[in-house]
């Protein structure tokens, strides 16, 4: 029983890891994405520079906080 016990809290420990894991990797992919068309964005329009700015730093903001 005790054999069983363990496995489950084993099993139990990698299955929150691989949550923490992924969710902090979507959230990464999402970042960098939004980042690359920020690059984008600005390269084809300078003057728009701030207003993207301040957009891409606000969605990332929450982004991270999801």
């Amino acid at each position: 029983m005790q054999a069983f016990l363990a496995n489950i809290q084993g099993l139990t420990a990698i299955g929150i890891g691989l949550i923490i894991g992924l969710g902090a990797l979507g959230a990464c992919l999402g970042i960098g994405l939004m980042g690359g068309k920020f690059i984008e964005g600005a390269a084809r329009q300078p003057e728009l520079m701030n207003e993207l700015q301040t957009k891409m730093f606000l969605l990332a903001g929450l982004i991270d906080a999801a």
